[in-house]
């Protein structure tokens, strides 16, 4: 036994044409959204790493400016300590402007710090902790309890704090970015270890001979020096380092190298012949063309990271637009592919209904009304039909599919309009001629029953009269079903009811099995007589056939109001309420009898009739069993005349 698979659900909007081809086109734009999505993720982390960037080499500078300020302070202190005491004014007056620079670094660092890397923030934050002991080391030299040893290293530790925070965080990004910040980062060593050998010297040269191991730090600051050096030129471009050779190669920076080398000769203590002033003013002018340098360094890399930024923010813009004209031209193909096939589907289905509601029964009634001998056309007035908007074949021949259908209908129609003329002319001969020769049959028995004094022969004339007359109304049932006019049997004046009960029964085969029980007086108009009789001989015999043999078949009579009622009562098998409700409809006249099964004829007989009577025809259960047919003539029938009718045949 084969298991049914489960049936997926649908997709919403599947069930439309524009539903379905949204969902097409969306899977490809959806794709196209998210390559762009990439790139605009991709270029948004350029921009957010440019900015940081830009705020990172700004706080740096600052950073580097608070260097600077500690380095001088650093270096008059130490002269300060070494016996200059000519430097204690110049130590009071770079004390504030060591102050100053560490308020403006808290002032950038709290508007910048959103834009750094969290490293560069922490680092920065830790490295001014070390400054917190500096009003007690200031206390310490004013009050001479200070170690100068002691106190350059406190002032180095200070400030190499301050350059490696520099280092944390480092920028990642574009290549030429993250070699600037690096060689800026390579020259701030640098520039320490030149201001720190200035700050050490100027202790030296104040005490006149090195002391201790200053000698051994003195030479590890110049190595310092020298690899930072390398690394910046390694770093550096060819600007950058013609900047930094032109530093070096100033009077001042000259005259610092014979200072550098007369320290050499001291290196077994002997005493130095270099005054402190001398050597920190051109060692200043070399620290100061550094930090020179510095500024420009930081310049540069600033000006490629605004570069990187801006550049970053027209592609960001540029896949933004991207992403934008996607969704646009996706959404206009969906509009129009779905309007190229939905508005000329609409019009097919427009013409569609047009064929079924208008232009199709109009030609089928035009056809039928027709003279039978005129030729009348096999398709619609419009053989092409209407031009429908767009252009796709499939739609070009849907459309010649619909019309071909309308032309086969019609041409089917036309054909069926004929066969059933045909066959209502058919019905309507064979009627007419029956008709006739029963009537001449009728007026030869008629005769025969004059000139027979056989009471036998007689009686089976009778017999033979009561099945001509049988006959007769058979073939009055063909000229109804078949359309034809009322038959030409008629009774001037008015009739009696019970006279027309009395001729249908008389029409019937077992006429003995029928009784009119309860028939209130009243008068028929003549022209309606044969008609009614025809009519209440279809609901006898109906009768008479569902019901078992020794039962009878009742007929009763009333007024109610200005109309007469007839009720033919049966008690036989009776009828479902769903085939009564069939056969109601057709004795109210609708339903074609050529489409009709062959036991139901008598039912579109009646219902014929009734039509052409303005009657009213309905059956309803007995009670008990069996079925009533009630029949409501209307007042014009029925409308008692001033003077007696007399009955003619």
């Amino acid at each position: 036994m084969l298991t049914k698979l489960p049936t997926l659900p649908a997709l919403p909007g599947w069930n439309s044409i524009r539903g379905r081809m949204a969902i097409v086109l969306a899977v490809p734009t959806c794709l196209l959204l998210v390559l762009t999505g990439l790139g605009v993720a991709d270029r948004a982390a350029d921009w957010s790493a440019a900015r940081g960037t830009e705020a990172q080499v700004g706080v740096l500078l600052q950073v580097q400016g608070l260097v600077r300020e500690l380095q001088r302070e650093r270096g008059l202190t130490n002269g300060l300590l070494g016996g200059a005491e000519e430097y204690r004014d110049d130590v009071r007056k770079q004390r504030d402007r060591t102050d100053d620079a560490r308020s403006a670094l808290r002032a950038v660092l709290s508007e910048e710090s959103g834009d750094l890397p969290d490293a560069s923030a922490s680092a920065l934050d830790d490295a001014q902790i070390p400054l917190a002991d500096l009003p007690v080391t200031r206390a310490e030299v004013d009050t001479g309890t200070a170690d100068r040893a002691g106190t350059l290293a406190y002032y180095t530790k200070a400030v190499t704090a301050l350059v490696d925070a520099e280092s944390a965080g480092a920028a990642h990004g574009e290549r030429r970015i993250t070699e600037g910040v690096q060689a800026l980062q390579a020259l701030a060593r640098a520039t320490e270890a030149v201001a720190l050998e200035r700050g050490s010297l100027n202790g030296v040269f104040a005490a006149g001979r090195f002391r201790g191991g200053e000698y051994l730090d003195f030479t590890g600051i110049r190595a310092t020096r020298l690899a930072a050096l390398g690394q910046f030129r390694q770093l550096a471009t060819p600007a950058q380092q013609s900047d930094l050779d032109a530093a070096f190669k100033t009077a001042a920076a000259r005259r610092v190298g014979g200072y550098e080398t007369q320290a050499e000769r001291g290196a077994d203590g002997s005493s130095l012949n270099v005054a402190p002033a001398r050597w920190w003013r051109d060692m200043t002018t070399l620290v100061d063309d550094l930090h020179d340098v510095q500024r420009t360094v930081g310049d540069d890399v600033r000006a490629v990271a605004e570069d990187s930024g801006s550049a970053a923010t027209r592609e960001l813009a540029g896949f933004l637009g991207l992403g934008a004209l996607i969704v646009a031209v996706a959404t206009a193909l969906a509009v129009i592919s779905a309007r190229s096939i939905t508005r000329p589907l609409g019009a097919l289905a427009d013409e569609a209904d047009a064929v079924a509601g208008t232009r199709l029964p109009t030609a089928v009634k035009r056809i039928q009304e027709a003279n039978p001998d005129t030729p009348h056309p096999s398709g619609p007035n419009d053989p092409d039909g209407p031009q429908l908007p767009g252009t796709a074949r499939e739609i070009t021949r849907l459309a010649a599919a619909l019309r071909n259908v309308e032309h086969t209908a019609v041409g089917l129609a036309a054909e069926q309009a004929v066969l059933r003329r045909n066959s209502t002319e058919s019905l309507a001969s064979l009627g007419r001629r029956n008709q006739t020769l029963l009537r001449r049959q009728l007026g030869l028995i008629t005769t025969l029953e004059n000139q027979e004094l056989d009471p036998n022969a007689l009686a089976e004339l009778f017999e033979l009269d009561h099945l001509a007359t049988r006959m007769r109304r058979n073939a009055e049932s063909l000229l109804v079903l078949a359309g034809e006019e009322a038959p030409a049997r008629s009774w001037p004046g008015m009739v009696t009811v019970t006279e027309v009960v009395q001729s249908a029964v008389a029409e019937v085969e077992q006429y003995r099995r029928v009784a009119a029980v309860d028939v209130e007086a009243c008068r028929i108009r003549g022209h309606a007589v044969a008609e009614l009789s025809h009519l209440l001989a279809e609901l006898v015999e109906n009768a008479l056939m569902f019901s078992p043999p020794q039962q009878q078949v009742e007929v009763y009579g009333w007024r109610d109001g200005a109309e007469y009622c007839l009720a033919v009562v049966d008690r036989g098998i009776g009828m479902t309420l769903e085939r009564m409700a069939e056969a109601n409809a057709l004795l109210s006249g609708s339903g074609s009898f050529l489409t009709a099964p062959t036991r139901f004829l008598g039912h579109h007989v009646v219902g014929a009739l009734a039509s052409r009577l303005g009657a009213h025809v309905e059956l309803r259960p007995t009670a008990g069993s069996g079925v009533t047919a009630y029949v409501a003539l209307p007042a014009a029938l029925v409308r008692e005349p001033s003077s007696p009718a007399v009955v003619s045949g």
